[in-house]
């Protein structure tokens, strides 16, 4: 059975628009159409996600559609441009949505995150990078995922004004490696505890 990823892309941009974060998360995917994971993009701006820590906020609230993604992926990467230093709003609001369902539990009494893996790709012209993915792992790992090593590939330019990602050329050497990286160690440990998850002793809810 195929490994399945989802990437959450928290760009302030709809699809309408050129997305740097979305060509950064494109890169990751060319490595997990070589690792044979199939995969696939929510644009978090297309949405209409409420404010709030519950499953449905009702109302019109488009998270409940996204949460069936998460829960049906092995792999969640989360996907940030950075503003002012730190990740966008969109990010923080899809931590804050998916820990509304923290205490929701599988079939063995654990969380409903456990036995999935969790990154975090960052993109922007300023620094920040580190302290965001800090911010993304520690929360996808507070909920239950669990984080292997080397899964915070980032890409920022010079400060100030200046070419982005996609202007850039896709990034440079550093960031290749980490993509690299990132794609091949999501999928090492995600097929591992595919094949032999997690027990359910001391860990239930």
């Amino acid at each position: 059975m195929a490994l399945k990823a989802l990437f959450l892309n928290c760009s302030l941009k709809s699809s309408e628009e050129e997305s740097n974060t979305e060509g950064f998360i494109k890169d990751v995917q060319k490595h997990y159409e070589t690792l044979g994971v199939e995969s696939e993009i929510v644009r978090l701006a297309d949405y209409y996600v409420a404010y709030g820590v519950t499953e449905d906020m009702e109302d019109g609230d488009e998270w409940p559609e996204i949460l069936e993604k998460v829960k049906e992926a092995d792999i969640l990467v989360i996907g940030t441009p950075l503003w002012l230093g730190e990740k966008s709003s969109l990010a923080t609001q899809a931590i804050e949505r998916l820990y509304g369902s923290s205490s929701v539990t599988n079939d063995k009494g654990q969380s409903i995150f456990y036995n999935k893996v969790g990154g975090a790709v960052i993109t922007g012209n300023e620094d920040g990078a580190k302290h965001a993915a800090a911010s993304l792992l520690y929360g996808l790992s507070h909920i239950g995922f669990v984080i292997p090593p080397n899964v915070d590939a980032y890409w920022v330019g010079e400060a100030g004004p200046g070419p982005s990602y996609l202007e850039a050329g896709h990034g440079n050497d550093f960031s290749k490696a980490a993509i690299q990286r990132l794609a091949y160690n999501t999928h090492h440990l995600a097929k591992m505890l595919k094949e032999q998850p997690i027990p359910a002793e001391g860990n239930t809810l």
